[in-house]
């Protein structure tokens, strides 16, 4: 169990069918772990640009253990693409630092609306499910890192990519 375990969503209301996937998911694997998330510590940003702004302030309240982020960019015809998904990636990266914070980068980038679709299915290939065993693994290492008392579920098994 993870009790005592505080997890904020920040979700991108962009591409609505894939991220609503992902984020049922992460609820579940969270809810399933003893970590559930209040309808209050869910999050909706605009697109996949704002949610690392966004990840950042929520984990400066101290009132999470952790951040999941949400998120997809599908490839089109132009350069915004590399340029949203680059953004993101190290928006995330930075903020996780900054804050020394678990943020997990739940943001698909995809080539085609079906490799999306695929990745947010209601599956084990989930990538929702897994940024949020991300974030509640990270968690419990950096408590033993630490010295806090990590429950044991936070820190068995591995992530299965």
């Amino acid at each position: 169990m993870s009790a005592g375990i505080r997890i904020a969503i920040a979700v991108s209301a962009f591409n609505p069918e894939v991220t609503g996937g992902l984020q049922r998911a992460a609820l579940s694997h969270l809810a399933e772990h003893g970590a559930p998330v209040a309808a209050d510590d869910i999050f909706e940003v605009p697109g996949a640009f704002e949610l690392p702004l966004v990840a950042q302030t929520l984990a400066r309240t101290g009132r999470y253990d952790g951040v999941v982020c949400l998120g997809c960019v599908i490839k089109g015809d132009t350069a915004h693409f590399e340029f949203i998904s680059l953004g993101a990636s190290l928006g995330v990266m930075n903020a996780s630092l900054s804050t020394e914070t678990p943020i997990a980068f739940g943001i698909l980038t995809a080539y085609t609306d079906e490799q999306a679709d695929v990745r947010s299915r209601d599956d084990a290939a989930n990538k929702g499910r897994e940024a949020a065993e991300a974030c509640l693994k990270t968690i419990g290492l950096l408590r033993r890192i630490r010295g806090d008392r990590a429950p044991e579920s936070l820190l068995a098994g591995d992530l299965q990519r």
